[in-house]
């Protein structure tokens, strides 16, 4: 991937990786992993993190011999993609009819309140325009559990910036979205988490869903 820096008028050039855990910029500690390439793209368009400027992505068919091609909707498409990563499950709060950064602020006190506190669970953390979906692969808590695009209403990291104390030592950033409660039409719940590996660093995460809540109001 070439990147063109207006500062220098160079071309820089930078590695893509993959892994089981997804594909990344190589040799970049705070790059996220993502599910796909293209999700991958899409999201350096959005903010560049470790890159010197935002991917610009034509809105053109750069191939003109081929004007067959069906035009589609660039940020329809990565969205429907998706990304995906692994995250802690920290624990799941009924909010009533809160929302918004005070219901996850709400859950995230009385979370960090409980005595004993909630055990931290590995999750498969997969968002694309259909929802969220939450794999737990070691099946300790559930097996998977999906929220449909249409009932998040919103995610963001902790308002206070609070930190979760994980088990190996060190300190993780909180986050969490706000879905309806499953057969209700007024009451929700606020899920939380905690990064699990800073190479999927949760504002990538929350960016990520926050591009599907807005979808949905179009």
């Amino acid at each position: 991937m070439g990147i063109s820096d207006n500062t220098n008028e160079l071309v820089r050039h930078f590695l893509i990786e993959s892994s089981p855990k997804g594909v990344k910029l190589k040799g970049c500690p705070n790059e996220p992993y993502f599910g796909c390439l293209s999700a991958l793209v899409y999201q350096h368009a959005i903010t560049p993190l470790a890159l010197p400027c935002k991917l610009l992505i034509p809105t053109t068919d750069l191939m003109e011999e081929t004007p067959e091609v069906t035009a589609t909707n660039p940020l329809a498409e990565r969205l429907k993609q998706g990304a995906a990563c692994n995250v802690l499950y920290i624990n799941s709060v009924e909010m009533e009819s809160l929302t918004g950064p005070q219901a996850v602020a709400k859950a995230i006190s009385e979370t960090l309140a409980a005595a004993p506190p909630p055990t931290a669970t590995v999750v498969h953390f997969k968002v694309s325009s259909q929802g969220i979906t939450l794999t737990d692969s070691q099946r300790k808590l559930f097996f998977r559990r999906h929220y449909p695009a249409n009932t998040v209403t919103f995610c963001n990291t902790d308002p206070q910036d609070r930190k979760w104390s994980k088990p190996e030592g060190g300190p993780a950033k909180l986050f969490g979205f706000v879905a309806r409660k499953q057969g209700s039409t007024t009451d929700n719940v606020s899920h939380i988490f905690a990064e699990l590996d800073p190479d999927q660093p949760a504002s990538a995460i929350v960016n990520f869903v926050s591009k599907i809540i807005a979808s949905q109001t179009r």
